[in-house]
């Protein structure tokens, strides 16, 4: 597998090469938003570690570049604590995850294999809920038969609302789901994302999938049946 990190603080990128190559992961770094474009357009990569503030040409930038020429290369982006902003805006554009700086190298690699996770042999397993079917081994979504294309943020939320169907599952259990070792659990991004699944899920308004219980929670409306 290989990764490639944009990352301009060369101390930090420095760290995150040492884990992932420690890890068995070929890595390539770049220091600026620029080349980092270039790199992650011309050669083959597996997922990108990508800092939203470069020099040259931004973290945000870049995703909206990569997902703008089709590229459906796994993102991971490393955002500042005070920025929730910019969390919403990568996921928005297209990143599939988000980790808060500083952070742990051992919560950067599970990010990294969660995103990777795709490409390995798992039993085929499918939970059907209402016109909803997801694949747990390929980690897939389809709406009456056709795909949607969700985030990896987004389906792990989904996967987990999904498990507990018919259950209220408060903010900070599903924060402690995403996030377990994060302390900035700003609640914000969960709401901005928790719509925009909702949107995917149902572009018409009318299934109504995800309720919002008011001052509890989310619940997932529809009963769902597991199959292999």
């Amino acid at each position: 597998m290989r990764i490639l990190i944009i990352e301009d603080e060369v101390k930090l990128q420095s760290q995150i090469r040492q884990q992932l190559e420690a890890a068995g992961y070929m890595v390539d770094t770049c220091s600026d938003g620029e080349e980092g474009l270039f790199f992650a357009t011309e050669y083959p990569l597996d997922a990108a570690i990508i800092d939203i503030g470069l020099p040259g040409k931004s973290g945000l930038e870049i995703i909206k570049t990569l997902r703008e020429r089709g590229s459906l290369l796994p993102i991971l982006i490393l955002t500042a604590r005070s920025s929730w902003q910019n969390k919403v805006q990568g996921l928005e554009m297209g990143a599939d995850d988000y980790l808060t700086k500083p952070f742990q190298m051992e919560e950067l690699q599970a990010r990294v294999k969660a995103l990777l996770r795709r490409s390995t042999g798992i039993p085929q397993t499918l939970l059907k809920c209402g016109p909803i079917t997801m694949d747990v081994s390929s980690q897939t979504v389809t709406v009456n038969g056709e795909a949607i294309e969700l985030t990896s943020f987004e389906y792990r939320l989904l996967e987990e609302l999904i498990r507990h169907y018919g259950e209220v599952l408060s903010k900070h259990t599903l924060a402690d789901y995403l996030y377990p070792h994060d302390e900035d659990r700003d609640s914000n991004v969960l709401e901005v994302m928790v719509g925009r699944l909702r949107r995917k899920l149902d572009p018409t308004g009318t299934l109504n999938p995800i309720e919002t219980m008011r001052g509890r929670g989310y619940r997932f409306t529809l009963e769902c049946n597991k199959s292999s």
